[in-house]
């Protein structure tokens, strides 16, 4: 399975932000999470309702002290920009790239005013830019790294870096849903395969390192946002079609606790020899 959930459930619940889940039944945590938007890469709405630990890297902070030291920069899968907006100094050239419509034009009114052009793409080779283009290619929970392209825009010295998902990522969940999965789902977005294709494109790995991350869903609702959210993880899902689960699990977080995951990650960082 390709399994890039970019996703990052928030953080510890806020007071009075909304009513406590537990105060309202599965019908009513279901259909507030099936109405509302799962457009961008921001996952605030979990606020209070599901957590994940972050891995011990800070990929953001050392991307963005990255960006400050780079002439032209390029951001891949962006997302809504929320990741690339939060960098404190940009490059002179910062370009973005984004397949899915919805998260483009967000990304567009983020990245704009700070002078970063956001292109649109299909996610497949060849980028759309010119050999040796950049200095410096980051992307975070990419669908997939091309690693041959990001070799050719990459120029003499230039540098990827990436935090990306790592295998059997949240396969709890997903196989609540799906039933056990064939170990060779269970080993896609290897590192070490990543390793591999990156020396292959012919760069140096110099940094690569991974994390196993606690994450809990606290109500029905948020793991009704996730799947909605990220749409790879159940192929196909609906309330509707998943409904009898969903149920038998919110009995099960009611009575049990919090539904326990784990989330997986790996960092790489990769040089193109000078």
């Amino acid at each position: 399975m390709s399994t890039p959930p970019r996703p990052r459930p928030g953080s510890r619940p806020r007071p009075g932000s909304r009513p406590e889940p537990g105060s309202r039944t599965f019908d009513e945590l279901i259909a507030e999470a099936d109405a509302v938007s799962v457009d961008g890469w921001d996952f605030s709405w979990l606020d209070g309702r599901a957590t994940e630990e972050r891995p011990p890297w800070g990929y953001a902070r050392a991307m963005g002290e990255r960006m400050g030291r780079a002439t032209a920069a390029l951001d891949i899968q962006t997302g809504g920009g929320e990741v690339l907006a939060s960098v404190p100094k940009l490059p002179p050239l910062t370009v973005a790239t984004e397949a899915w419509p919805p998260n483009a034009a967000r990304a567009t009114a983020l990245l704009h005013p700070r002078g970063v052009a956001v292109v649109g793409d299909h996610d497949e080779p060849p980028l759309p830019f010119g050999d040796a283009a950049f200095d410096l290619v980051v992307s975070r929970h990419p669908v997939r790294a091309w690693w041959t392209e990001i070799a050719r825009v990459l120029g003499p010295g230039g540098t990827y870096f990436s935090q990306e998902v790592g295998p059997a990522s949240v396969f709890e969940l997903v196989e609540y849903f799906l039933g056990p999965q064939p170990p060779e789902m269970r080993g896609v977005r290897d590192p070490e395969r990543a390793r591999a294709a990156a020396e292959a494109a012919g760069l140096d790995v110099v940094d690569l390192r991974t994390a196993a991350l606690r994450t809990e869903f606290h109500d029905i609702g948020a793991v009704v946002y996730f799947l909605r959210k990220v749409i790879w993880m159940v192929p196909g899902f609906t309330v509707e079609g998943y409904r009898d689960r969903l149920a038998a699990l919110h009995r099960r977080i009611e009575t049990e606790g919090p539904f326990v995951a784990t989330t997986t990650r790996f960092l790489i960082e990769a040089v193109k020899p000078g």
